[in-house]
């Protein structure tokens, strides 16, 4: 194996799940929660907003001698963009657009060491069953979709809505591990000596 890089690797989100998922992939980091603005731009297309997103995090968090790494999920559902619910009754409105119904998931991530970024945003598809009031209502109550997109986790309890997706598991959890092992050795990360060293 190569020599063990230098550079420190910083996970620029508040995201348990996505630094459960680089751990998961052996990597050694430390955590920024930066704070970005997450409103969208007029117009601005879903794919856009995603990437542009992941870079203005990845950037937030960055600090000298380090390459950040910053991502951003978002359901899309008929063009339309679904954030984090703010309240049980809009919890309940996009299961309720949702259900029976397939929808998109977009994954944007973006490094970035100072100098130069790159991202790159992936696009899974997800297939839900027919989801009642109830099952809605009772799924609110398990606390599980009040801070993920589109109102649910896949990875959790909003598991067992889901009959079918074409794509990415992890990016619809929210880090494609793939893609991001791409990403981090095209900044010349020797990401097996890493995980030799963790």
């Amino acid at each position: 194996m190569g020599d063990y890089s230098p550079m420190q690797l910083i996970l620029s989100s508040s995201s348990p799940r996505r630094a459960d998922l680089l751990r998961q992939m052996g990597l050694e980091f430390s955590v920024s929660t930066p704070d970005v603005d997450e409103t969208p731009v007029q117009g601005e297309a879903p794919e856009t907003y995603v990437a542009r997103l992941a870079l203005s995090k990845s950037k937030a968090g960055w600090t000298r001698g380090a390459v950040a790494l910053g991502a951003d999920t978002i359901v899309v559902h008929e063009g339309r963009l679904m954030g984090k619910p703010a309240d049980a009754e809009e919890g309940a409105w996009m299961l309720r657009c949702l259900s029976a119904q397939t929808h998109q998931v977009m994954t944007g991530v973006a490094l970035y060491d100072g100098k130069r970024s790159e991202s790159v945003v992936v696009v899974s598809e997800v297939s839900f069953r027919k989801i009642t009031s109830a099952e809605a209502h009772a799924y609110w109550q398990s606390g599980e979709p009040k801070d993920k997109a589109g109102g649910y986790g896949i990875q959790g309890l909003g598991g067992v809505f889901c009959e079918k997706i074409a794509g990415s598991y992890t990016a619809i959890v929210g880090l494609p591990v793939h893609e991001t092992e791409n990403l981090l050795r095209s900044f010349d990360f020797d990401t097996w000596a890493m995980r030799a060293n963790v």
